[in-house]
């Protein structure tokens, strides 16, 4: 637990936050796991607040997160324009998107193979591939 302690402390500093209490906390919510977590800001607070039956405040969620994304401890997935989550897992890889629950559920760069790529615009280079497939529940009985 010490070990983790520092850790946190270390992430914070190296993202030019100080270590607060809160951002400990919203440290342990977000890296204290075993399994990804993906997230939204207004999700992430109200865990946080569950968790520690106390108040934090939407700006320190929203400024931890963003110096975390900066220095690449979590990953920015924006869809559909509108809705952007957050992953504690920085590597690329692709995801699921279920659009009946709002959840995002990872996929292994292994079942996805992509064989043909267009050729990047002028003066440009393709820096990385992200799939994301949306889901909908497959309602077969509905009248068409």
């Amino acid at each position: 637990m010490i070990n983790d302690f520092k850790h946190h402390v270390n992430r914070l500093r190296s993202s030019g936050l100080r270590p607060t209490k809160q951002r400990l906390t919203l440290c342990k919510v977000l890296f204290d796991r075993k399994e990804t977590f993906h997230f939204t800001i207004d999700n992430l607070k109200k865990r946080i607040e569950k968790t520690t039956k106390s108040k934090i405040s939407l700006a320190t969620v929203y400024n931890t997160v963003h110096a975390f994304k900066n220095n690449g401890y979590l990953r920015e997935i924006s869809l559909q324009g509108n809705k952007t989550f957050f992953d504690t897992n920085s590597s690329s890889h692709h995801h699921f998107y279920d659009q009946d629950t709002g959840d995002l559920i990872d996929i292994k760069n292994e079942d996805i193979i992509v064989s043909k790529l267009p050729s990047a615009p002028k003066g440009k280079k393709i820096k990385q591939i992200e799939v994301t497939l949306s889901l909908a529940n497959n309602n077969q009985n509905q009248k068409k």
